[in-house]
């Protein structure tokens, strides 16, 4: 007697997606002390450096401009997205080691689905951790309007969707989270600083290399959205329109979305065991 065929399994690769990001959220909001070392670590940082180099910080020189405080927080927004985005890929290896990033990839969904699920899970972490610290800029005189924040928002996940995806491509063949953060690190800190985040670049040749960073562009464009209603606001010279920003930015995260679903379709040593 003829076995019955067994029914044709079909999965819906949006279906994919979903369940993978709400995977990356449940994860976080789990770790309470991941979730409170997020939003208390960048709080620290600004508080600290404000307070530290407010006395000595001159904005182009000028006598009377901003707080160090004011100048460094779209600097401290960016690093929140950096550091959240990137570190949050660190999943990859440890469901690589729980055998779940396996039994993803036997499965009958299509490789961008998975791609996709984790740079949507890693970019909603880090855009909720930005929203939050976002809410001290009233401390420092910042005029939240609606159109104003919904254009920051969708700026922001742009700029964290695209860390991610490096975050990605970087992750996806390492095996050790000492080594990844060790590689992270000495990526991270450098990328941040030369960034426009922690000080304005007042030579020709840091201004040259600051340009060549993606992330200069993201700190600009964060700037620039948040005092896009004040005339009077005291921006750093040769700073990139909103317009550069915005495609440097889009183009960035397109490059590293491509790259993070190519290097996805190479199996790992990890990958068989």
């Amino acid at each position: 007697m003829a076995s019955a065929a067994l029914p044709e399994l079909r999965v819906r690769p949006w279906e994919v997606v979903g369940s993978l990001a709400a995977r990356e959220l449940v994860r976080f909001f789990r770790q309470r002390n991941r979730v409170a070392g997020a939003i208390g670590q960048p709080i620290l940082f600004w508080l600290l450096f404000g307070a530290g180099l407010s006395g000595s910080f001159r904005l182009g020189g000028q006598s009377a401009g901003p707080s160090y405080l004011e100048y460094f927080f779209p600097g401290n927004l960016a690093l929140i997205l950096l550091f959240t985005s990137i570190f949050a890929t660190v999943s990859i290896i440890e469901d690589r080691r729980e055998g779940f990033l396996q039994s993803v990839l036997v499965a009958p969904a299509p490789r961008w689905a998975m791609v996709l699920g984790k740079l949507i899970g890693g970019t909603a972490i880090a855009l909720l951790q930005g929203l939050v610290f976002l809410a001290l800029g009233l401390t420092i005189g910042i005029q939240f309007q609606v159109a104003m924040l919904a254009t920051l928002t969708v700026f922001m996940a742009v700029v964290a969707f695209g860390l991610t995806a490096m975050g990605f491509v970087l992750v996806w063949r390492m095996d050790s989270t000492q080594g990844f953060h060790a590689v992270m690190s000495l990526l991270q800190i450098p990328m941040w600083l030369l960034s426009g985040a922690f000080f304005p670049a007042d030579s020709p040749w840091l201004a040259w290399i600051m340009r060549l960073n993606p992330l200069t562009y993201g700190v600009a464009g964060i700037r620039r959205i948040l005092y896009w209603n004040d005339a009077n606001a005291a921006l750093p010279a040769n700073l990139p329109s909103l317009a550069t920003c915005w495609i440097v930015t889009l183009g960035f995260a397109a490059a590293m979305t491509a790259a993070a679903w190519w290097v996805s379709r190479f199996r790992t040593q990890g990958d068989l065991q």
